[in-house]
């Protein structure tokens, strides 16, 4: 979706201090009040989406790779092995 497409008009309420110092925050900007609501909704979203993303933990162990033995072996015997005597 693009920026510069179209744009769609709606009316949103916010409190008067709010609405004051966005005002007051657009003038010593030199920019719109629209600029800055596109520009928190734009950072709100963002965040909210890196917040879902899944992000798979660093869990990386000290050694020399794989036991002696297991090497060579295929996921086959590597996942007979870790399940051994629990049922897997």
């Amino acid at each position: 979706m693009s920026d510069m497409g179209t744009h769609m008009k709606t009316t949103i309420e916010i409190s008067d201090a709010l609405m004051e110092q966005a005002r007051r925050l657009a003038a010593r900007e030199n920019t719109t009040l629209r600029a800055l609501v596109e520009q928190g909704l734009r950072g709100v979203i963002a965040e909210k989406k890196r917040s879902t993303d899944f992000r798979l933990r660093r869990a990386s162990f000290k050694g020399n790779g794989l036991q002696p033995g297991m090497q060579d072996a295929g996921w086959e015997r590597i996942r007979e092995t870790a399940y051994e005597g629990r049922g897997g």
